[in-house]
């Protein structure tokens, strides 16, 4: 099978982040954080260290809710009938991106404070 050309890969690699910007509600909910957290990084002047950490964090959060999203969306299409042995996987799944929300959660504590007080 022949690659896409490098344009259309991106072109599709879009597609894929605005499905999820209008179809996924947890998606958006980390759009949101990621707004409010741009307003808090001009509004409070970050450094540029703490800048891309607050960065790292919330783009890991949505890359992880995207491989969520497909690993759900795989599973119900092989299993569309309730499995414990799938529900087991999307758990895990949605486990991985609780992970990585409490990380941002402890990195918003230790960056912010120190603009703040």
């Amino acid at each position: 099978m022949r690659k896409p050309p490098l344009h259309k890969s991106f072109g599709n690699a879009i597609r894929g982040i605005t499905g999820m910007v209008s179809s996924e509600r947890n998606f958006q909910f980390h759009i949101l954080a990621l707004i409010i957290n741009l307003f808090l990084i001009v509004f409070l002047e970050l450094n540029s260290t703490d800048t891309a950490l607050i960065f790292i964090v919330c783009f890991g959060v949505m890359s992880t809710e995207i491989l969520n999203t497909a690993i759900e969306k795989i599973c119900d299409f092989v299993h569309p009938e309730f499995d414990e042995r799938i529900k087991f996987i999307k758990d895990i799944s949605a486990g991985a991106v609780t992970l990585m929300a409490i990380l941002a959660v402890i990195v918003g504590f230790l960056v912010y404070p120190k603009y703040l007080f």
